[in-house]
């Protein structure tokens, strides 16, 4: 993927981070789900939580891909987006994560709530170390401002970003889409980021 489409999906994954820090703001959905059909640019999507959504793609807009990636190919200096909740031992465990290309480095820092479980948060920050027990990993991440450490239990997703075109958009094909509301169960939204070979985004 080149320089620029890259800096393009930055832009887009930090607007979708920010649509939840600024919670007040009704109009903004993030839609988790499977595509049922694509119609030009209609693209209709089972939701996750059993809805069916009608997401208006704007003219000109783009699809990415998630394809699985490997706990063992983070590594210090790596910018991730991990999504954890709080465990008794007063460290986060992941729930997924996100393996940024390097071009995509400083995509949405920080660490802000998130709404894939009740609790969760995002935190998009820089592996300074990681830690191996037969638990799975424990990394230490920095951001502007602050540092946390979110242990990876073994089974978590992790995935990157690849290239992906509007035929990987098919029946069954798992997506996510950051956009805005216009009416009852309908988005309008510039892209989609679609799961390939059967994954299904776990952000």
């Amino acid at each position: 993927m080149s320089l620029s489409k890259l800096k393009i999906v930055g832009a887009a994954l930090a607007l979708g981070t920010l649509t939840i820090v600024s919670a007040h703001a009704a109009d903004k959905a993030r839609v988790r789900g499977v595509v049922e059909s694509l119609n030009g640019d209609t693209l209709m999507v089972k939701s996750r939580e059993g809805k069916d959504v009608r997401i208006m793609l704007k003219s000109g807009w783009a699809v990415n891909g998630i394809v699985n990636a490997a706990v063992t190919d983070i590594k210090p200096g790596d910018f991730v987006g991990i999504a954890s909740v709080p465990t008794d031992s007063g460290v986060n465990g992941a729930l997924e994560v996100l393996i940024f290309p390097a071009a995509m480095k400083g995509t949405g820092e920080g660490d802000y709530g998130w709404d894939l479980k009740p609790k969760s948060s995002m935190t998009n920050a820089t592996v300074a170390s990681a830690v191996t027990s037969v638990n799975g990993p424990t990394l230490s991440l920095t951001y502007k401002g602050g540092e946390k450490k979110i242990s990876i239990p073994p089974g978590t997703p992790v995935v990157t970003i690849g290239n992906a075109t509007k035929d990987d958009i098919k029946p069954g094909a798992g997506v996510i889409i950051n956009g805005t509301t216009t009416g009852d169960n309908m988005v309008e939204s510039d892209r989609v980021l679609v799961g390939i070979n059967g994954v299904i985004p776990p952000m």
